[in-house]
Parts: structure tokens; C-alpha cells; sequence
């Protein structure tokens, strides 16, 4: 299966751009702003991830002989076809960082080209860009709630949505996790990879003991055992122990042993006194089993002895929010600004072509971002995009501009960031959120504004619609 294909979009774009084409509006140019409206899992913010994975996709996307023969047999237009064959991405980007902090309402990423390219690349950034940011997000929380001093390993390939599950591998690792158990993501991504034993492999033999022995002969480096298949802690982790004694006596070291089922929290801590009586201190406990950052936060509450979660399902299918909401809506055709109008504020788009600044106080800390016209400075106040009513001054010690140039004429601006930078990103970034914005109760609502000029423009705008 080729991803690199056009045919990676739905087919109402293709529809749409053959209604260009045959009209003659196809090479037109128009801008689209990629954002969305509402956090997920009732958070304060949203991680940006995939964006180096979109600006590689753009740069050779392309129909193949066999994507246009499909075509053809779908019934387009000949000549319709014929500007198919030729078919790449010619336009520009701005985006945000990868690795970003974004909020509802706020342009993340622009394009702007032909209206036909615009159109037809939509589906994949929307699929690229909302998964992985939705990932991204869910485990910076649970990096968030476990805190710098654990191990995390993503685990979650075999209950992800197919494919997604590679993606999902490489947005945990930009969201915080150290590990993952998928091996083709480690490989493609450079992530370092990590994993244990599966009950499997015990109940293959006649006795739990000489499976955890022969198991420590063939992987004496990072040896880990999974100590619950029978009895946890009346046979699984005195093997353990008998084990890592024999593996000390090699010259070698058990790395951990793992609970996979049970009272995590008792257990963990009833393990961690065997291994320590046995003079094992060195030896790390893992453990996992649906956890995610709610269960992690409640095993950290409980004083639980684990030094390494692993988190599978409710990270890599983003439980409880299985898609991030973001649109990628047209605000300017032929260099003029467009409209959505929509009887829902909510609903409705801001035009034009625009910037974002956001704001920072005298410890760096970010307070507001605000949204404006792209020729023009940062602001000094702004209005509360729906409500009206609502209008403040911004007080800031600093501003910077949000959306770069990535993208010029379908070929990068810059060097593509390894997956270590973004991470650092990331985690820079997320050091200057005010922690009042990562709770997970109640989490305070960061400011986004329009400038005076832009909210002047979306109602008059949607006045002249509205009259017209």
C-alpha cells in the first residue's frame, strides 16, 4: 500500500477539484487554516504532534499510473485526469512548532496555493494532525501525573486502530514516554524499544522456575519477568528472586520483574520488600494492565512501588476521546477573505490570513495568545472570540509569533527536526504552561483573543453575508 498517494484524501475533494478544474477556478489561490475547537479529555491544553510527517508527505505526494487508472474507472473527466498525472504540491506552509502547546480556536497550521492542491491534500493533514496530536496530549498527561522520575513504555500496538498504531508510537515518545514495545516504530522513528514476557511463555512449561531460567539464559541484558501467571507473590516473585540470585552469580543483573494483574498498589509494595529483603534492591518493578493517568495518579496516592508503567489501550486509542476535533476551514479564495457563517459563534471561521502571538509574564510562563491579522503587530488587548462582551488588555513581559514558514513553492524551509528535538520541544514548552492548566480537575482556561482589526473584519463580514 503506497501512503504517499493522492488517493490518501476522501473523494469529495476530488469531486470538488474536478468542479474547479472544469470551471476554470482551479488555479486560484486560496488559504486554509488548520485548527480546532475543544480540548480533549476534559484538559487544559492540546500537544501539537505529526507535522513532520505531513510536510514529508507533502513534499512527494503524487498520483501513481495505478492510482490514475482507478480514477479512470471512477468516471472523472478526461482531461480532468490528464492535470491529475501531473498532480504535486506546489503551495506554502505556516505552521506552529511541532511539539507546541495549542488551544481551541487558534490557526495551528496554514496552506495556502491552488485551491485544487489546498483541497486535496485536506484529508490527510486532518488524519495526520488530529490522531497524533490527540496522542501526543494523552501522554503528556501521563507523563504529567507519574512525574520525571518514572519510566514509561507505550505498549498499545496490538489494540490500536490499525496502522495508527505506528503513529500513535511516535507521538507518545514527543508527548514523554521513553520506550515503546512496537518494533517497526522503533526502527522507523529511532525510539528505543522495550519489552517482557507474555504468560504464554510460562504456561508453555511445566514449571514457572525454569521458565523465568531459561528465559534469563537467552537474554541476560534487560531481562525482565513477568511474575503473575500463577501466584504472584507466593511463587512468581520468589522465582523471581531465586533467578536474579543465580543471574548475579553470572555476572549478570535481573532488570525487573512485572505485575500485570491484582492490587497494583499492594502488591507492588508487598514485591518491592521481597526483593529488598533479598538484597535486590537494584531490581525495578513494572507494571501495567489498563492503566492510564487517572489509575497512575491513584497509584502514586497509594505510595505504590513501581518504577515503570506500561500503558497500551487507553493511550494509543486516546480513551476517552477517541479524535481531536480540528477543521481545516477556507478563509481566503483570490486574496480575499472568506467566511463561514453559522447561526453557533462556535461554528463559524475567522478570515483571513493571520498570525498568532503569544504572550509571556516576567518567569517566561505563557498567559494568552492572541489572534490577528498577519501583516500587523502583536496587539495590545483583544476580545473573547464568542462573547462579545468580554474584552481585556494584555500585560506581558514578551510575545513571540507562533506560525513559521515550513513550506515554500512544496519544498521545505528548514531541516526536518529529529524526533530528540521535538521531544525537547515538548518538554520545554509544556515547562512554561502555568501547572493550573495541566490539572485534570477544573482546569484553568487559557486566554485566546482576536485583535481588534480581525474582529472588526469577521462581523463586518458576516454583516455584508447576512445583508447580502
Amino acid at each position: 500500500m503506497n501512503l504517499n498517494s493522492a488517493l490518501y484524501t476522501d473523494l469529495y475533494q476530488l469531486a470538488m477539484g474536478q468542479a474547479y478544474f472544469l470551471k476554470g477556478k482551479h488555479k486560484v489561490s486560496a488559504t486554509f487554516d488548520y485548527f480546532f475547537r475543544k480540548i480533549p479529555f476534559e484538559g487544559g491544553y492540546v500537544l501539537f504532534s505529526g507535522l513532520e510527517e505531513v510536510l514529508d508527505w507533502l513534499e512527494t505526494v503524487a498520483f501513481s499510473e495505478e492510482d490514475i487508472a482507478y480514477l479512470v474507472a471512477q468516471g472523472f473527466n478526461s482531461d480532468y485526469i490528464e492535470y491529475l498525472k501531473q498532480f504535486k504540491f506546489t503551495g506554502h506552509i505556516q505552521s506552529m512548532d511541532e511539539g507546541e502547546v495549542i488551544f481551541p480556536f487558534s490557526p495551528i497550521l496554514t496552506v495556502t496555493g491552488s485551491i485544487i492542491e489546498c483541497q486535496i491534500i485536506e484529508t490527510f493533514i486532518l488524519n495526520s494532525l488530529n490522531f497524533q496530536s490527540l496522542i501526543a496530549t494523552k501522554a503528556s498527561r501521563i507523563r504529567f501525573i507519574a512525574g520525571k522520575d518514572k519510566s514509561l513504555a507505550e505498549f498499545g500496538l496490538r489494540r490500536a486502530q490499525g496502522f495508527a498504531g505506528i503513529q500513535a508510537s511516535r507521538a507518545s515518545y514527543i508527548g514523554g514516554f521513553d520506550y515503546t514495545s512496537n518494533v517497526l516504530a522503533g526502527k522507523v522513528f529511532n525510539i528505543p524499544v522495550s519489552g517482557t514476557m507474555a504468560h504464554a511463555y510460562i504456561q508453555s512449561y511445566d514449571d514457572e522456575l525454569t521458565a523465568f531460567r531459561d528465559f534469563a539464559e537467552t537474554r541476560p541484558v534487560n531481562c525482565v519477568l513477568l511474575v503473575d501467571t500463577y501466584d504472584t507473590l507466593k511463587r512468581g516473585v520468589p522465582n523471581a528472586i531465586i533467578v536474579a540470585k543465580e543471574m548475579e552469580a553470572r555476572g549478570e543483573k535481573l532488570l525487573g520483574i512485572r505485575l500485570d494483574s491484582g492490587d497494583l498498589a499492594y502488591i507492588s509494595k508487598a514485591a518491592r520488600k521481597q526483593l529488598d529483603d533479598a538484597g535486590l534492591d537494584y531490581v525495578k518493578i513494572a507494571a501495567s494492565n489498563q492503566l492510564d493517568e487517572h489509575v497512575i495518579r491513584s497509584l502514586k496516592e497509594q505510595e505504590a512501588q513501581i518504577d515503570i508503567y506500561g500503558v497500551g489501550t487507553n493511550l494509543v486509542v486516546g480513551k476517552e476521546n477517541a479524535a481531536l476535533d480540528g477543521v481545516y476551514k477556507l478563509c481566503s479564495f483570490n486574496d480575499t477573505p472568506r467566511i463561514k457563517i453559522s447561526e453557533n459563534l462556535k461554528k463559524m471561521n475567522f478570515p483571513g490570513k493571520k498570525q498568532v502571538y503569544r504572550y509571556m509574564n516576567e518567569d517566561g510562563l505563557y498567559i494568552a495568545d492572541a489572534i490577528t491579522l498577519e501583516h500587523l503587530d502583536a496587539p495590545k488587548s483583544m476580545a473573547h472570540p464568542f462573547e462579545t462582551h468580554k474584552r481585556m488588555p494584555i500585560e506581558y513581559t514578551s510575545v513571540r509569533p507562533l506560525l513559521h514558514d515550513v513550506m515554500r513553492d512544496g519544498k521545505r524551509v528548514r531541516t526536518k527536526k529529529p524526533l530528540s528535538e521535538l521531544i525537547k520541544i515538548a518538554e520545554e514548552n509544556l515547562s512554561k504552561l502555568p501547572v493550573e492548566h495541566k490539572r485534570f480537575a477544573n482546569p484553568h482556561v487559557y486566554k485566546v483573543g482576536l485583535s481588534p482589526e480581525l474582529e472588526q473584519l469577521r462581523d463586518q463580514l458576516k454583516k455584508d453575508k447576512l445583508e447580502a
